[in-house]
């Protein structure tokens, strides 16, 4: 198909639910994505945040190969070894306790909110807590839950049953908790709502009122697990566990996937016929999965996302010396969020028109999230783009303030 037919197509036949760049790829390798002319772009914010291990990555691709011919779908009445052994891949690497696989980050989320409810519903509790700026996913449960009036506009009356609080304010969450109260929800870094990092101290906290007062510590580690932020999971970072964990993105290694992982002490809770998902931990992605903790784990992509995450931060800290629109620049391994006192977009256009891929959250805050094997020229080279970006950025806010 050529690019006119392509566009007028999605035009036509696709409900327009995303601001699209023009832009049409066909191929995608490690760092890199091809788009239809040829054109090879660096990619910074790999399906956001997808592909943690790069796109394509060649033990993804094995276990995808070997597994299609096999066996894609079965449903889950029934057993199959790769749900086995990656249910017990990730329980191996986080904390001991049972999963339930669903398709997205928002089931994962959905199937916490459901969870909660039900262990809370004995002693008659059913709220939940979570945070401003926090994103928990689109569909109604996840979206009441996600601490942002912008994507809840026009789609009430939400379900009730939260509470939403300042992001690191002990004391607001403290204020919050009531005789209702059977759960915190949080991510441990925020990415949607500006790579917004918690505390140690507010985390532990957090820890230690959830186990006061018998609520459950919800870690929606969609974003930040698999590696993100140079540890397996975000939570080792903090030396506490949650009793419930969300995952999704990255695990698949480029396959729809979501897994929240439950406590083992709790995990009875949930009882058959409480919850299911139709899709939800197939063979093949099972099986693709298995493959991104291969190749983390091969390549020792974990040790890169802090070695290159800390490169990354030291340089980008030197632009804020030297670019005044930039307020802050702040991140956890390779989970970095630019802050700045004017709208990003174009340096998002000027970068994307350069070859680089990023994203703009929040209207101000560059978010680069590339993908754990990133090489340091490969890294050079977007921050060679981006500081021309921002060069071109300010002398603009010059020109325009000499007016």
């Amino acid at each position: 198909m050529k690019k006119t037919e392509i566009l007028k197509n999605y035009d036509d036949y696709i409900l327009s639910t995303y601001t699209r760049t023009p832009a049409i790829f066909v191929k995608g390798k490690g760092m890199d994505l091809i788009d239809i002319n040829g054109k090879k772009y660096l990619d910074f914010f790999p399906g956001w945040g997808v592909n943690n291990v790069g796109h394509c990555h060649p033990k993804v691709m094995a276990g995808v190969r070997d597994q299609v011919s096999k066996l894609i779908h079965i449903p889950n009445n029934f057993y199959h070894p790769n749900q086995a052994k990656l249910a017990k891949e990730i329980v191996r690497r986080s904390f001991p306790g049972k999963v339930f696989f669903g398709n997205s980050g928002t089931e994962a989320c959905e199937a916490a909110i459901k969870f909660a409810r039900i262990y809370g519903k004995a002693s008659g509790r059913y709220e939940i807590i979570t945070m401003k700026k926090s994103f928990h996913g689109r569909t109604l449960g996840a979206l009441a839950a996600t601490g942002q009036k912008k994507y809840q506009e026009g789609f009430g009356p939400l379900p009730g049953g939260f509470q939403c609080v300042a992001f690191n304010d002990i004391d607001a969450l403290k204020a919050a908790v009531n005789d209702k109260t059977v759960a915190v929800m949080l991510e441990p870094v925020q990415g949607e709502g500006g790579v917004n990092i918690a505390e140690k101290d507010y985390i532990n906290q957090i820890r230690e009122l959830c186990d006061q007062k018998d609520m459950l510590m919800i870690f929606d580690e969609v974003q930040t697990g698999m590696g993100r932020t140079g540890t397996m999971f975000a939570f080792e970072h903090y030396n506490v566990k949650p009793d419930l964990m969300l995952l999704a993105k990255a695990l698949g290694g480029g396959l729809p996937i979501g897994a929240l992982v439950v406590k083992k002490s709790i995990a009875s809770t949930f009882q058959p016929g409480m919850h299911a998902s139709t899709f939800g931990g197939s063979p093949l992605v099972c099986k693709a999965a298995l493959g991104a903790f291969k190749a983390i784990t091969a390549d020792k992509m974990l040790k890169n996302a802090k070695t290159m995450g800390t490169y990354l931060l030291d340089e980008l800290s030197k632009f804020k010396d030297k670019f005044k629109c930039i307020k802050d620049v702040r991140g956890l391994g390779l989970m970095i969020g630019i802050e700045l006192d004017i709208e990003g977009k174009a340096i998002y256009e000027d970068c994307f028109e350069n070859g680089l891929i990023i994203n703009c959250t929040q209207g101000n805050i560059i978010r680069l999230m590339p993908a754990l094997n990133v090489t340091r020229k490969q890294a050079n080279k977007a921050l060679l783009i981006l500081e021309k970006a921002f060069e071109k950025a300010t002398n603009k806010a010059v020109k325009n303030s000499d007016f």
